[in-house]
């Protein structure tokens, strides 16, 4: 049972947490899974030049069905959510339920839902008053961040923040975090074959 577990991971920036994916593969510590594919909603997101300079295979798709498509013929497995800033269909949803995780920037359920992404969730959490935020990794269901929590870690809210200081601190937690519930998931998977 050596055959790897393909993830496909779909973008829209940047494309830090899909790094921390590319680093944790290459570095063995994520040896169970194969990245398949990455998908992203925006021709110009640089998560695109990241997967390129690692090998791995690229798309740009905004339609459902070539989505759908492109996810069976990479032969995915899972899909991770890394800063994919659409709304997926329930026809994604529905064919890959409980196979879709995502990772957002705070402790759900608080701050969380329409309209907290990015740098809104932290100056949410600022405005709030919070001394303890974090991030999570969660499944992905038809609701904005309502699916099943897989993994959950706090990071403190230090004096002086400001949206930008706090995003970065949180960012450092997701890089750690993502690969570790991709782990989780790819040995539950390789046991279940």
């Amino acid at each position: 049972m050596s055959e790897k577990v393909k993830i496909s991971v779909l973008v829209s920036g940047g494309g830090t947490n899909l790094q921390a994916l590319i680093d944790a593969v290459k570095s063995g510590n994520l040896p169970q899974a194969e990245i398949a594919l990455v998908v992203s909603s925006r021709s110009d997101a640089y998560a695109l030049k990241r997967a390129k300079l690692a090998g791995v295979a690229t798309a740009v798709i905004s339609e459902t069905a070539e989505l759908i498509k492109a996810l069976e013929d990479s032969k995915t497995e899972y899909i991770v959510l890394a800063g994919y800033m659409k709304i997926l269909h329930p026809d994604v949803i529905k064919k890959y339920r409980g196979r879709i995780i995502n990772i957002h920037p705070s402790l759900i359920p608080k701050y969380c839902g329409k309209g907290f992404y990015g740098e809104h969730v932290h100056e949410a959490v600022l405005a709030g008053g919070e001394k303890i935020t974090g991030a999570t990794v969660h499944f992905v269901d038809e609701g904005i961040d309502t699916g099943e929590i897989i993994l959950q870690r706090k990071v403190p809210v230090e004096e002086g923040d400001d949206a930008k200081t706090l995003a970065a601190r949180v960012l450092e937690t997701e890089h750690q975090m993502l690969p570790e519930a991709v782990k989780m998931l790819c040995i539950q998977e390789r046991i279940r074959r």
